[in-house]
């Protein structure tokens, strides 16, 4: 009976270990720095993965897990989850993994564990044969991991090699990444940017200076508009998180789940036979003169329905799904 009893005290305090490490996993770096990361017009990483998913189907990973680094005092410093949220979702009825950097821990640096945390969403995903989607806002490797963290980056370009042909890979850029955490996207099938919050570059305006004595700024230097129209780096652009989110939630409805699947089939309400009287007048009888084909292609498509791909690069071409 007494031991009965304290079986039932552990088994108490065990669950209350777990609920206080639950609720530090969910603050993140707590109240302050979510509060400075809203003052920068940007969502938390937990609030992103609310809005990209189907309410109530995100099932998270590696929660508790924290860095092993003991070096420069880190020991003293350690946050569940280790600034950065994984798991599985659903968008429209259909699984997706995702991984959300969390930028109000250690500048959502990537750490060893970070980066297993990634590779293991990544892994999984390509078992499954379902989506993965990158939600980056990240500062760049840990520096106080050293080469530890640099690996991390090496497992996770392994995994988006090994995954490209074989399921979507989406990188939505959400924040400041600099370093290391731009290669990744860059090797993923779609990257989106969020305008005037999000930032690409290997390095920033202030080591350019040092190097070239030049002088740019981040958004010259790696801004959504100078990847979505000169470099063609990202895909798109978008005015907010919100919108940014939903975007890629539109985007993931048009794509099959892996190389193994069909497209996904949608109800459509528009006559396979209806006429389309603007297409008489759309194109000009001159052929010098000028036209917007995105006329004709919403005049074409099922429901004027369309989801173009790079709209700003390259503009003597339209692409996209529909």
């Amino acid at each position: 009976h007494i031991r009965f009893q304290s079986s039932i005290a552990h088994t108490i305090k065990v669950q209350e270990q777990i609920k206080e490490t639950r609720a530090k996993a969910v603050v993140g770096g707590g109240p302050k720095r979510i509060e400075a990361q809203h003052k920068r017009g940007k969502l938390t990483a937990r609030e992103r993965i609310q809005l990209l998913l189907d309410p109530g189907t995100f099932i998270e990973y590696d929660m508790f897990n924290e860095h092993t680094c003991h070096d420069f005092g880190m020991q003293n410093e350690k946050f569940p989850g280790d600034s950065v949220v994984t798991g599985r979702g659903m968008i429209s009825g259909r699984s997706v993994f995702v991984f959300s950097q969390d930028f109000t821990v250690f500048g959502g640096s990537l750490s060893s564990i970070h980066a297993k945390k990634i590779c293991k969403v990544m892994k999984a995903a390509m078992e499954v044969g379902a989506p993965v989607i990158g939600l980056n806002d990240s500062g760049g490797a840990r520096i106080q991991e050293g080469v530890a963290s640099l690996g991390g980056y090496a497992d996770i370009f392994q995994a988006n090699v090994m995954s490209s042909g074989v399921i979507p890979q989406i990188s939505l850029i959400m924040g400041p990444c600099a370093g290391g955490a731009v290669y990744s996207p860059a090797l993923t099938d779609f990257t989106f940017m969020v305008k005037d919050t999000s930032y690409l570059f290997i390095t920033g305006p202030d080591v350019v200076k040092a190097v070239t004595n030049e002088e740019v700024t981040q958004e010259e230097l790696g801004g959504a508009k100078t990847h979505t129209i000169t470099s063609g780096v990202a895909h798109g652009a978008f005015e907010n998180d919100v919108e940014a989110l939903q975007n890629v939630r539109d985007l993931v409805n048009y794509l099959p789940l892996s190389n193994h699947d069909q497209a996904p089939i949608r109800a459509c309400d528009d006559p396979w036979d209806r006429d389309v009287p603007s297409l008489d007048t759309v194109v000009p009888l001159e052929t010098t003169a000028a036209y917007n084909m995105l006329d004709v292609v919403h005049a074409l498509v099922d429901e004027g329905d369309f989801f173009e791909i790079m709209p700003d690069y390259a503009k003597n071409i339209v692409v996209g799904f529909a």
